[in-house]
């Protein structure tokens, strides 16, 4: 391990920690050193099944993690409703954190978290992998190339999965005292982090829940969706379900293009990611017979998957400030507190009847 690779332990050994476990030993600049369950039966055999070498350190506590001297950051995938708990203990203990998404139940327990990670000098971001694939630079481009994309004019973003009757049934995910968003926190943080990344991260004016969410017996959410909209005239909408086949696509239209992706989150190939481009340039090679010409595919190679780079891009923000004496990069935290604003306007909406709320950032 060399000197400056940063030093990582894991909170928790939910499925979601196999992959990152495994970034963490693909980073050139990171090490996987521990790993914690409520058990230390359930954390030795996540070390055996995932193949963690011995060094791994395993505990049957998550404080065990926060309290070894050895680990300069922490990777917490544990249920939202723990997140605020956890996270702010790790801040306290000057433990750089990368949080799994969504990143709390609502914006005033996110608050507590970042203000924790401040006090304490700590750098903070969360688990949203698909902004750090190298596909995603190259859709931003393509969104702002005027002469070809024009104006931004409309997104839609849909997420679903139809998780079936055992998962409806037991997962955290349906549990209101784990996770009580449902698929609103689960995947429709991916859709509301896609369409404020198209927008630059330029909040909405106002959101809209549409009407006949489905919930569970236990009141969580398994399918919702919304329509948010600009000052400008820009509008999105969304769509984020337990219950629909498998989806991961999103669309944004311009006055003169279209970009689309349908493998957003996970590329369905790991050395690479495609989106597809129209614009109204292509019409100049329309082929005869045609009435509209054929979307252009990009291929975007990556040398490792996404969720290696996420892993880097923070770890290099952790060396600057152990080997450098920088302060965190405020950046991902900002990112993370608009998608929650978004997020509890749509629960709002929900709430008060599918009336429009209008974004207010609290500061």
């Amino acid at each position: 391990m060399a000197q400056t690779a940063v030093r990582f332990g894991i909170l928790g050994c939910a499925n979601i920690a196999r992959q990152l476990s495994r970034a963490i030993m693909l980073s050139p600049n990171t090490a996987l050193c521990a790993i914690s369950s409520r058990s230390i039966e359930k954390a030795r055999k996540f070390a055996a099944d995932n193949g963690l070498p011995s060094t791994v350190k395993i505990y049957g506590d998550y404080r065990a993690v926060l309290d070894d001297p050895d680990i300069d950051a922490v990777y917490i995938p544990l249920p939202t409703t723990l997140h605020a708990k956890w996270a702010v203990a790790a801040a306290e203990k000057k433990k750089h954190m990368l949080l799994e998404k969504p990143v709390a139940l609502d914006v005033a327990e996110l608050d507590l978290i970042l203000k924790a990670c401040e006090l304490n000098g700590v750098q903070f971001m969360d688990g949203t992998m698909w902004v750090h694939h190298p596909r995603t630079e190259r859709m931003r481009e393509a969104l702002r190339d005027e002469r070809s994309f024009g104006q931004l004019k409309m997104i839609h973003s849909v997420l679903a999965y139809n998780a079936g009757p055992d998962f409806l049934k037991n997962d955290i995910r349906v549990k209101p005292d784990l996770d009580a968003l449902g698929a609103l926190g689960d995947i429709g943080w991916y859709c509301i982090r896609s369409i404020l990344w198209a927008v630059d991260y330029d909040l909405p004016k106002a959101v809209v829940a549409m009407h006949k969410p489905v919930y569970n017996d236990a009141g969580v959410i398994l399918s919702t969706g919304a329509s948010l909209s600009w000052e400008d005239g820009k509008v999105a909408t969304f769509y984020c379900s337990f219950l629909s086949y498998m989806t991961f696509d999103l669309t944004v239209l311009g006055t003169k293009g279209a970009l689309r992706v349908d493998d957003l989150i996970s590329p369905f190939q790991e050395g690479y990611g495609s989106f597809s481009l129209v614009s109204e340039l292509d019409f100049a090679q329309l082929e005869q017979g045609r009435w509209a010409p054929v979307p252009r595919e990009h291929h975007v190679g990556s040398e490792v998957p996404q969720e290696v780079l996420m892993v880097n891009e923070f770890a290099k923000s952790v060396r600057k400030i152990k080997g450098e004496g920088l302060k965190p990069d405020k950046e991902w935290a900002n990112i993370s507190r608009k998608t929650q604003l978004v997020m509890d306007a749509v629960k709002a909406s929900m709430e008060k009847g599918f009336e429009a709320v209008e974004l207010v950032e609290y500061t």
